[in-house]
């Protein structure tokens, strides 16, 4: 598999970076995990428009979907004669609705359902293309899921946003890549259940055994470095920080 880091920047967009959105690509399938702030514009700089196969939304908060309402003005009004085929999006229960609200004067209630086909997520394995994607909840204030996906023995997982949990340790057990988010600074923010810090990122890694730990969703005030050294001193393998553009080819764990 191939994943390529579209946007990083936690809860609003840096000036390097929009907001989260992950390309997972594969045998020519192409999945987006996430699409927030900005993502849609950075989107085109890898695929065209009408190139994804389906989405994931790991939750509703603007940094993670509120991109998906222009993407629908693409795909509604797309100016070749005719609208782009219904792709899946797989989110949280209501993520139509919430869309529907968020984008305002749509031409009817049923609009987004003609080039989105709206699937909603719950715990548990199904396929997409040729990749089966695992979920998993996780802790956050609002619904929130954590995705594993694999092919031919690959295997990634992306944390979405999340507090410490056992469900993502379970999820991340022997991945090749952990995708996981980094918000808080050790010492400095403690909120249970919103967000992981670069400590406790990096104590995941180590305890579910991941082959590469990336560090994303860090907010343009928070200091990367300290994150990203905070998760080396407990995680042993390669770690890093996600940078907009970067391009991973993922293996299996060692």
């Amino acid at each position: 598999m191939k994943l390529t880091v579209v946007g990083c920047s936690g809860s609003f967009p840096s000036t390097e970076s929009a907001c989260s959105s992950y390309l997972v690509e594969a045998d020519g399938y192409r999945l987006l995990l996430d699409m927030g702030n900005g993502a849609l514009g950075e989107l085109q700089r890898h695929i065209g428009l009408y190139d994804l196969d389906a989405v994931l939304l790991s939750h509703l908060h603007p940094d993670h979907c509120i991109d998906m309402c222009g993407y629908f003005v693409a795909r509604y009004y797309r100016h070749d004669g005719g609208r782009a085929r219904p792709i899946p999006v797989h989110g949280p229960q209501g993520t139509e609705q919430r869309l529907v609200t968020a984008y305002g004067d749509v031409p009817d209630e049923a609009c987004m359902s003609e080039v989105f086909d709206f699937r909603t997520l719950r715990p548990g394995t199904f396929t997409l293309g040729p990749l089966t994607v695992r979920t998993a909840r996780v802790r956050h204030p609002v619904e929130a899921y954590a995705f594993r996906v694999e092919h031919n023995g690959a295997s990634l997982v992306y944390s979405g946003d999340t507090g410490p949990c056992a469900a993502l340790d379970e999820l991340s057990a022997g991945a090749g890549l952990l995708l996981c988010e980094a918000s808080f600074t050790h010492g400095k923010e403690d909120i249970p259940d919103l967000h992981l810090t670069g400590l406790e990122a990096g104590e995941c890694a180590a305890r579910a055994g991941v082959g590469r730990l990336v560090l994303t969703h860090i907010p343009p005030w928070t200091d990367p470095l300290t994150n990203l050294r905070d998760a080396r001193s407990v995680y042993d393998g390669p770690a890093e920080l996600a940078q907009a553009g970067a391009v991973y080819e993922v293996q299996g764990a060692p």
